[in-house]
Order: C-alpha cells, then sequence, then structure tokens
C-alpha cells in the first residue's frame, strides 16, 4: 500500500474514530452518574451563602429511556408541583392548576440549580464533540465545601461538548474525565451567547462498591459567596409507569405516594 494510499485512508477513518471515541468517553462517564436506565432519584438541592445554609429543597426523581424524566416536588414550599421532561420538552404542573405550563431547561429551580441539573444526568444523548487535549485534572479552589482536594495530581481528558440536539440545559460543555477510570471531574457549562454560566464540580463516593457521582457543586462567576450543592442522598434501579410520562394524566394524579 502506497503511503499516499495509507494517508488517506487515515484521514477518512480519524473523524469516525474520534467521535466512537467521545460517544465511548461519555456513556464511561454517565455511568458513574446514573447506574441503570430507569432510576429513582432522591435529590437535595442546597443554597449556601458565605458558607452558611440559605436554603434547601427535596426532588424525588424518576428517570427512564429516552430522555423522560418525572420530578416531583417534595419540600412544604413547593408540594404538589411536578416537572415532566419529554425529550426536549419541559412542562411545569403545579396542583392548583388544570394546564401543565411549558418550561424551558434553565428554568431555576433553587440557586444554580436549573430544571435540566435536575432532570437530566447524561452527557452521551445531548452532547457530542471532541477530545482537545490532556491535562492535570483542574483543581477545586481552595477551600471550597464538599469538594476534597486531590492527594497527588491525576491526569484528564479534556472534551469541548455542543448541543447535539434542541432542548439541552447548556449549548456548550467543556468537560474533565479521569483519564484512568473515566470519571467526571469538572465541567464547565456555557450559554448560547458563549458565556460561561457556571461550572460544576463531581464528587464520587463508594456506593456497594462502586464509585458514584453522589455529589454536584454549582459555582456562579457572578456571585462567588453563593455556592449551590446538589446531592443524591440515593439513587436505585426503579421504573416508573408510562403513563405517568403523560402531562394529561399528570394533572389528574397528584403522585404523593411516589
Amino acid at each position: 500500500m502506497s503511503d499516499r494510499l495509507l494517508s488517506l485512508l487515515l484521514f477518512i477513518a480519524t473523524p469516525a474514530l474520534a467521535a466512537e471515541n467521545v460517544a465511548t468517553l461519555l456513556k464511561a462517564a454517565d455511568a458513574f452518574r446514573l447506574p441503570a436506565e430507569s432510576v429513582r432519584v432522591e435529590t437535595q438541592v442546597e443554597l449556601y451563602k458565605n458558607n452558611a445554609l440559605d436554603k434547601d429543597r427535596l426532588y424525588t426523581v424518576y428517570v427512564k429511556p429516552g430522555r423522560r424524566s418525572l420530578v416531583l416536588m417534595k419540600s412544604p414550599s413547593e408540594a404538589g408541583q411536578k416537572v415532566l421532561m419529554l425529550a426536549d420538552q419541559f412542562w411545569l404542573l403545579m396542583p392548583e392548576s388544570q394546564r401543565p405550563l411549558r418550561i424551558t431547561a434553565s428554568q431555576k429551580l433553587l440557586g444554580e440549580a436549573s430544571t435540566g441539573d435536575i432532570a437530566t444526568m447524561t452527557w452521551s444523548d445531548d452532547y457530542d464533540g471532541g477530545v482537545t487535549d490532556e491535562v492535570d485534572c483542574p483543581a477545586p479552589p481552595a477551600g471550597l465545601a464538599d469538594v476534597p482536594t486531590p492527594v497527588k495530581v491525576h491526569r484528564c481528558l479534556h472534551l469541548d461538548l455542543a448541543q447535539a440536539r434542541n432542548g439541552v440545559t447548556y449549548a456548550r460543555v467543556e468537560l474533565y474525565l479521569d483519564k484512568a477510570s473515566k470519571a467526571p471531574i469538572k465541567a464547565d457549562l456555557y450559554v448560547g451567547s458563549g458565556k460561561r454560566a457556571k461550572e460544576a464540580w463531581y464528587v464520587a463516593k463508594p456506593v456497594d462498591g462502586q464509585p458514584r457521582i453522589m455529589t454536584m457543586v454549582l459555582l456562579d462567576d457572578i456571585q462567588p459567596n453563593r455556592r449551590t450543592v446538589i446531592r443524591y442522598r440515593s439513587i436505585v434501579p426503579k421504573a416508573a409507569p408510562d403513563e405517568f410520562f403523560n402531562p394529561a394524566a399528570l394533572v389528574r394524579n397528584n403522585l404523593s405516594d411516589w
């Protein structure tokens, strides 16, 4: 085989290989957040101001394949409210209303935590892109509570991801994955204008002998005295009935026992 022909074949194969590698990396990273296709996630969101707890909220989230999520709000101030995600569409259902309200993935729930931050726990279905380089894993800001400083420096793969579909929370994500384990370490999250909206730090803990992302810390560039902590109190395999993922059916069912 001539050198010219070999170069041509490599040129043709490289983009497909790169795309396949990124898809594989994202699926591996997703496994640290979502251990099964259908799960129930008990989530606590905490807003801190000057390192003091200001507010917190509780949510039960049901995730199913096909980008379907149902968020049940459990705190007294939000009791009976529900958020439904079906692919690219989001609805807010209020207990006193018979009409679901259309919202977006960027709708704020508490602090820097948006609807999409709570309802979606994967990247592989929503983003594509490439590996830009291999770097030392970023270190969290000094004194950042809930994010321990690594004992030694690890190497990270730096991924530059763009939205692959409408309705996602962020237009672009710069994601850092531990090179050895493929665990997510940090993400810089950008809106459509190109501005960085926030940064996210991921903290893994052993669950049933396997590392699992159990905490996500969100930081806002504009308000450095605030941080939002999303704690996954439990993540267990559980499939909610398909009828729950229907706006009309949800209006008639408060799901108080779920």
